[in-house]
């Protein structure tokens, strides 16, 4: 007889939030006190936002997310699967940012358009890092707290500083892994190895396979 599947609990929204009706919160997701999801935003199975997030008009949270408190994800920013999102760590969106126009008048919608942050699946945004708009982060990377991203992150990669800057690579773990020469790594953790190449990092083997590497 197959196994009975458990359903999906339903999306829970504290009463605090504010979640616009046009936003759409997929099942097994959370969103804690004082947040805010604007509207058109579009977040995954069982995301956690939480207390005094932002996501931005538009924004997409792919399943299993994780946004900190207050931390900020502004339109267009897309973040994929298992994605990390650190206390009042920021996704920018706008290159030159200007409250007026240079005649001194507000600035619009109109008078400007929206660039986004792409986070790939698996990847780490620490503690009060700010990703500035346009870049994209890799998956599995980590960017440590503090951090100030203005170029792309590769896959796996570790950056720290300002701006960032690459220092190493971790695995899917998030432990930083460990160079066994030729341009291989290994992840202390979980075993799983890696190959470097032309500044790009390749799993060769992920460490999840009870058989062992091929």
């Amino acid at each position: 007889m197959d196994e009975l599947q458990e359903e999906p609990r339903p999306a829970r929204v504290m009463a605090s939030a504010d979640v616009d009706d046009r936003a759409e919160i997929g099942a097994g997701t959370t969103v804690w006190h004082l947040a805010q999801v604007r509207e058109e935003a579009r977040l995954g199975r069982n995301c956690v936002i939480g207390r005094g997030a932002y996501v931005g008009p538009g924004v997409r949270l792919g399943d299993n997310v994780k946004m900190q408190n207050y931390a900020l994800a502004y339109e267009p920013a897309t973040l994929g699967d298992g994605v990390f999102l650190g206390p009042a760590a920021v996704l920018t969106n706008d290159t030159y940012p200007r409250a007026v126009t240079p005649e001194g008048r507000l600035k619009t919608g109109e008078d400007w358009e929206a660039v986004g942050v792409v986070i790939r699946d698996g990847a780490a945004i620490g503690a009060r890092a700010v990703c500035v708009a346009p870049v994209t982060v890799g998956r599995w990377a980590l960017v440590a707290a503090g951090a100030v991203v203005v170029s792309d992150v590769p896959d796996f990669a570790l950056v720290v500083g300002v701006p960032a800057r690459r220092v190493g690579w971790v695995g899917r773990a998030g432990v930083r892994l460990v160079a066994k020469g030729d341009g291989r790594f290994v992840c202390p953790s979980t075993g799983a190895e890696y190959v470097e190449s032309d500044g790009q990092l390749t799993e060769v083997w992920t460490g999840l396979d009870p058989l062992g590497p091929a």
